[in-house]
């Protein structure tokens, strides 16, 4: 099934591309009533696009909930939950420091907005996208839900995250009491990942609906207009993957080099539909494939996106030196550096808010005096770079996870990266009745 997958989304990608020029070729000749409707033809085939994501976040929530229940209630004890809660902010903290790093040498490096020279737009020019300063009192207070059903219902991964860890450790301490509903919880994964391969079957239909629709719209020029931005951003997504392989090679050893054969499924899932959430399910089944057990992913897979978002952060450093080199605004080393770490802070205040690299990048423009109008210089490509960071994120979020499992010493041996329809959540059958450890 993954393979076909793959090949079927890769062929629907490259369809949809052709589908979305040839509408733009045909239509456009420069006229508001050809801008018209072709914006008429994108909204009725992004209708196919929203179907789909809303498929994917119908199953978001409970497979997030039972997959890490499951996952604890198989750890054993509290400590080992904290250990491996330990590891995985020590990786996130260094991924996200070398993600937003990494953007910052680059954008200087490729230096693609010197030149515009484009003139500053006025003070009272607004960008369009809704911006919010970083509080950390709404942040933390927002950490615990007040309802995990209202947590539930937005897809708000954090909240779900915290109500699933007391869930799931309160299970492990009532012992015997609270096996059957731990069986209860396994069948609700092996339930949630069928659910998931009945979903997964529209995603080559959501990938030729969603770039067509976006080419149609914009037409290709709109790409070539900025193609310095977009291709040196993607050239340092590369980069970014190849630091993020060569550690993982470090810590895990020689069979780091076949991880990208087994992610590749969601990782394409992610870059066609521009949506990382979208490759959660794929991403644990791969995982679970690779050898990493799924107490372990099933854990850091939820906490990855919302403070591991590698594509996402070295975006935010990336288009905000690129604006100020659009309008020729100088930023000393002390500003650029206080820039990273101040993104490095609002980006974990940021999960689940849509387009979120674009609220954080607006909140923190007026810091630095960069006129926040900037935003419309990259607002007409961001479709395009959202692809690119959001497949960037799942391979971020997978080797932490192949990382972590290391580090526990719990990675196990593969199996082949291509399977057939999923049987169960994972290859190593749960412990019978009673011999769950509590």
């Amino acid at each position: 099934m993954a393979k076909s997958l793959t090949r079927y989304i890769l062929i629907a990608l490259v369809l949809g591309i052709i589908a979305g020029w040839v509408t733009n070729s045909v239509i456009d000749d420069g006229s508001p009533e050809s801008a018209a409707r072709l914006t008429a033809i994108a909204e009725y085939l992004s209708i196919v696009t929203a179907l789909f994501l809303r498929l994917i976040k119908m199953i978001i929530a409970p497979l997030v909930f039972s997959t890490l229940v499951a996952g604890i209630a198989h750890m054993g004890d509290v400590a080992a939950l904290g250990r491996v809660g330990v590891r995985s902010l020590v990786w996130f903290i260094g991924a996200s420091l070398l993600s937003l790093t990494l953007g910052l040498i680059l954008v200087h490096v490729f230096s693609p907005g010197v030149g515009l020279n484009l003139p500053l737009p006025p003070a009272t020019a607004a960008s369009g996208v809704e911006t919010g300063g970083f509080n950390l009192n709404d942040f933390v207070t927002h950490v615990v839900p007040a309802s995990i059903f209202e947590a539930m219902s937005k897809n708000e991964i954090l909240p779900i995250v915290v109500f699933s860890v007391f869930f799931g450790v309160a299970l492990t301490a009532i012992g015997e009491r609270g096996k059957p509903i731990v069986v209860g919880v396994e069948a609700l994964v092996r339930v949630m990942l069928q659910v998931t391969d009945y979903v997964m079957r529209f995603a080559p239909f959501a990938v030729f609906t969603a770039v067509a629709s976006a080419l149609a719209e914009r037409g290709p020029e709109i790409i070539f207009t900025l193609g310095k931005f977009v291709g040196s951003f993607y050239l340092g997504l590369l980069l970014l993957w190849a630091f993020l392989i060569a550690a993982a090679f470090v810590i895990v050893g020689p069979r780091t080099r076949h991880l990208v054969r087994y992610i590749r499924d969601p990782v394409v899932l992610a870059f066609s539909t521009a949506s990382s959430e979208a490759a959660y399910p794929r991403t644990l089944e791969a995982l679970d494939r690779f050898g990493v057990p799924p107490r372990i992913a099933s854990f850091v897979l939820p906490l990855g996106y919302s403070f591991n978002l590698d594509g996402s952060m070295m975006y935010m450093t990336f288009a905000s030196i690129f604006i100020a080199q659009a309008y020729g605004i100088h930023l000393s080393l002390g500003e650029q550096v206080t820039m990273l770490l101040v993104l490095m802070v609002t980006s974990k205040g940021m999960a689940g808010v849509p387009r979120a690299s674009l609220v954080v990048i607006a909140a923190t423009m007026s810091m630095f005096h960069i006129p926040e109008a900037g935003l419309l210089l990259i607002l007409a490509v961001d479709h395009f770079l959202d692809m690119g960071r959001s497949g960037t994120n799942v391979v971020g979020n997978a080797v932490a996870s192949v990382v972590v499992a290391k580090w526990e010493g719990t990675l196990d041996p593969p199996e082949p990266a291509e399977i057939e329809p999923l049987p169960a959540p994972s290859h190593r059958p749960p412990p019978p009745p009673g011999d769950e450890p509590f």
